[in-house]
């Protein structure tokens, strides 16, 4: 009978922090809009006598990530040297921070997709530099520097993980509330967020972590998912077939859904880490601490609760509105403008979330301003127009910057409410539909709307269907 195995995960997430000058620098961090090898100078490309001097803006972006992920803040910290020896690291080192980073004994609490709430302890946070790119071709590997000493954070759960789906939540959740802060984009395919898993199996019960492989290449929380479970059930497999597991870095084959080994795993003593000389001890004040806890946002869960007091609508609702800052954020500026939470929310969730979803955008990307569609929330609330209409007027919105109001004038689009001549596209319909209303008045409840349907398309979706629905009843009711 074979053992029962229980998986356990850390991963380690590389951050890019979105300041506009390098980490020890001030050449242009914006690297992937500038020609190769331009912006660079002595610091970033480690040329001797070079000294760096940390960036502030760096620090207080760190701490943001620190407090939005429930850590305590190290007054005194320091950076040490990682040395190494690859192409994209021009110094042959890294800055980094092994003996004492900024941050420590953070956490995340998570929701898993099944519902299952867990809690994620962080073992620690640090700043460090990135290295240069590399750009594989068939024939040759070229260099660049641009993206040397882009400002990192280095985010290291504790191994508490224990399986992907803990593992996609927690990234999940990390993405949200860093971005949140604003301090980056936290894209993984932009690369500004970059994950590697370790994982380790042990027979259930057992409490020493067995040896761990770590998975590179990992460039979506899909892939992360995937590492995870074969990399499990490849641990699993040696392990039942009396072999050894061997600590090494893997890379992920994305199109043959397996890892692949990379190199033998280094152990802390293989960097031969020391203190930083070129640089000063961290000391963060409390003063700057203070001023930096003022600008923490206000986070999704947060936004949850207020959501629901303030504009009254569904937990469902606020938690999908909740869970981008930039939703969140365009939600709000179309309720201001409508007046109306309910009818904004409405919208927001199926018009625009369905426009996002068919083009493969971010809301930030999205073409209609929420002024724009809180105007066109207005002229549904006003009775001006349908909301068949609306949502005719929403596709120009599209396309043209416009004032809805303009766009109603203009086609001649305004609702008709007269009941007169409601009742005139009414008689007409019942006049041409009399097996539909004796459907209605035999129990058929689905007549009523194809009788509304049919006077709304007489109509070109002008009339009130409300005043339609009132005039048909009225007028078939025995």
């Amino acid at each position: 009978m074979s053992k029962e195995y229980e998986t356990v995960i850390g991963l380690e997430v590389h951050c890019q922090l979105k300041t506009k000058t390098k980490v020890w620098c001030g050449c242009d961090a914006d690297y992937d809009h500038k020609d190769p090898n331009t912006s660079t100078c002595p610091v970033c490309t480690g040329q001797p006598g070079a000294l760096p001097k940390l960036n502030d803006k760096v620090l207080d972006y760190a701490i943001k990530a620190a407090l939005a992920l429930n850590c305590e803040i190290n007054p005194n910290s320091q950076f040490d040297r990682k040395n190494y020896f690859y192409p994209d690291s021009p110094k042959n080192y890294q800055i980094t921070q092994y003996f004492k980073p900024y941050a420590e004994n953070g956490y995340l609490n998570i929701k898993t997709n099944s519902g299952k709430e867990a809690r994620v302890g962080i073992e620690r946070i640090q700043i460090e530099e990135d290295t240069a790119k590399n750009i594989h071709t068939d024939s040759e590997s070229l260099l660049n520097f641009n993206r040397a000493s882009i400002p990192l954070i280095e985010i290291i759960s504790k191994p508490e993980i224990k399986n992907q789906e803990e593992a996609y939540a927690y990234l999940t959740t990390l993405r949200e509330r860093l971005k949140y802060t604003k301090i980056s984009d936290v894209s993984m395919e932009l690369g500004s967020l970059r994950c590697d898993a370790n994982v380790s199996v042990r027979v259930k019960g057992d409490t020493e972590l067995g040896t761990r492989t770590e998975t590179k290449n990992l460039n979506s929380f899909k892939a992360v998912v995937r590492a995870i479970e074969y990399e499990t059930a490849r641990q699993i497999e040696i392990i039942e077939n009396g072999g050894r597991i061997v600590q090494e870095t893997r890379l992920w084959d994305e199109e043959n859904g397996i890892t692949r080994p990379m190199r033998s795993k280094e152990e802390s003593m293989d960097y031969r880490y020391f203190p930083e000389p070129d640089l000063p001890r961290v000391h963060i004040s409390e003063n700057r601490l203070a001023a930096v806890e003022k600008e923490m946002p206000e986070f999704s869960e947060d936004k949850v609760v207020r959501f629901i007091a303030e504009y009254k609508i569904p937990e469902y609702d606020a938690g999908i509105l909740s869970g981008e800052i930039e939703l969140a954020d365009y939600y709000e500026k179309v309720t201001k403008t409508s007046g109306d939470a309910k009818l904004s929310s409405n919208w927001v969730l199926t018009e625009v979330l369905r426009i996002l979803k068919e083009k493969n955008i971010s809301i930030e990307e999205f073409s209609v301003s929420p002024e724009n569609l809180g105007k066109l929330i207005v002229l549904i609330k006003n009775n001006t127009i349908s909301s068949k209409i609306a949502k005719e007027i929403f596709e120009v919105l599209l396309t043209e910057d416009r004032d809805p109001g303009e766009i109603v004038k203009e086609k001649g689009l305004v609702q008709i409410t007269d009941n007169n001549e409601i009742e005139k596209i009414v008689d007409t319909v019942l006049g041409e539909n009399a097996q539909s209303i004796e459907d209605y008045k035999a129990g058929k409840d689905k007549a009523m709307g194809f009788l509304v349907g049919q006077a709304m398309k007489l109509s070109k979706g002008k009339a009130n269907p409300k005043i339609v629905t009132d005039i048909i009843l009225s007028k078939i009711s025995d």
